[in-house]
C-alpha cells in the first residue's frame, strides 16, 4: 500500500505541478495580451497625436492664409483711392468701412456741382460681394435710395 500511496502522492504532485504550470502559462498569455493591448493603445494614441498635429498645422496654415488675405484686402481698401483707374478723385472720397468701403461725391473737392454719388466697394483678388453688399448694390440699382434730413 505504501507504494500505492507514494504513487498517488506522486501523481497528485504531478497533477498539481501541471496545473501550476498551466496556470502560469495562462497567466503569461494573459499578461502578454494586456501588454499587446497597452502597446496598441499607445501606438493608436501616438498615431492620433501625429494626425492631430498634421491637422493643426493645416488649420494654422489656412488661418494664416486667410488672415493675410484679409489684411491685404484691408490695406488695399485704404490705398485704393490713390491707385490708377479709381472711379473718382481721392479728395472726393470718404471712407465708411462697413457695409460699404467708400462713399464718393465726384466734384466736391474741386467745387464743381455734384452730379452723382458713388457707393464704392473695393475687392481684391477673386473676392465676391457678401450677401449684405449685394443687397445694397441691388437697392441702389433699383432706385431704392433716399436722402433723409434728420433734425435734433
Amino acid at each position: 500500500m505504501t507504494d500505492f500511496n507514494a504513487l498517488q502522492i506522486s501523481l497528485e504532485k504531478l497533477i498539481s505541478s501541471q496545473l501550476l504550470v498551466s496556470g502560469l502559462i495562462g497567466l503569461g498569455f494573459f499578461l502578454l495580451f494586456l501588454l499587446a493591448i497597452a502597446l496598441a493603445f499607445r501606438a493608436g494614441k501616438s498615431a492620433a497625436r501625429l494626425a492631430l498635429r498634421g491637422e493643426m498645422k493645416k488649420v494654422r496654415e489656412d488661418a494664416l492664409k486667410r488672415s493675410r488675405a484679409v489684411l491685404g484686402g484691408l490695406a488695399g481698401e485704404q490705398i485704393a483711392p490713390f491707385l490708377p483707374h479709381f472711379p473718382c478723385n481721392p479728395a472726393d472720397v470718404r471712407f465708411v468701412g462697413k457695409p460699404i468701403d467708400f462713399i464718393a461725391f465726384p466734384g466736391a473737392a474741386s467745387g464743381d456741382p455734384i452730379k452723382e454719388i458713388l457707393l464704392i466697394e473695393v475687392k481684391t483678388g477673386d473676392a465676391q460681394l457678401s450677401a449684405r453688399e449685394r443687397q445694397i448694390r441691388d437697392a441702389v440699382e433699383s432706385g431704392r435710395v433716399r436722402y433723409v434730413q434728420y433734425r435734433i
